[in-house]
């Protein structure tokens, strides 16, 4: 499946991850459907994926594009990249993230590639182990991110010090 880019007026980059045809069985034979999974963000922090069940494929990605707008995140960036490693998991799909010095760019696979340039990570190395199912992969991705703190905010929230945490 390949992934389409397009930016809309209001600055968001939206992504169509997959596209997936089901089917219900009833006693005069099936009733085709589709699933679309997409993934919007605004490049600077913000990212939201939905899911849209319809009859034909265009309603089906305009659902998904309104459910992802609709459950946007925040991350904390440090930059252009992320702030430490993670490790994160959702049902068999694993995935595992790591800072990446500036120029790397984004080396990940697939769905997690997707998630992340729209959040606007630039440089990182991604890695997903175990099930490669897209929902579970990009649902993995965004607990990892949204897990994501910046040592400021850490500090605030233990009492301390940038400092006094980082030694």
């Amino acid at each position: 499946m390949a992934y389409s880019e397009e930016i809309k007026e209001e600055g968001l980059v939206e992504k169509l991850v997959d596209v997936n045809r089901v089917a219900k069985v009833v006693k005069g034979g099936r009733i085709f459907g589709f699933t679309a999974l997409t993934v919007v963000g605004d490049g600077n922090g913000r990212v939201g994926f939905g899911r849209g069940k319809a009859r034909e494929v265009p309603v089906a990605i305009q659902k998904a594009m309104e459910a992802a707008r609709r459950d946007m995140i925040d991350v904390e960036l440090n930059g252009t990249t992320i702030w430490y490693a993670v490790r994160e998991r959702h049902g068999a799909s694993m995935v595992y993230m790591q800072p990446a010095s500036e120029g790397t760019g984004v080396i990940a696979g697939g769905p997690m590639r997707a998630v992340l340039e729209a959040a606007g990570v630039q440089n990182v190395l991604a890695k997903c182990y175990g099930s490669t199912n897209r929902v579970n992969v990009v649902r993995a991705t965004f607990k990892a991110l949204s897990n994501m703190r910046s040592p400021e905010m850490v500090a605030a929230r233990r009492g301390k010090t940038v400092e006094e945490i980082r030694a």
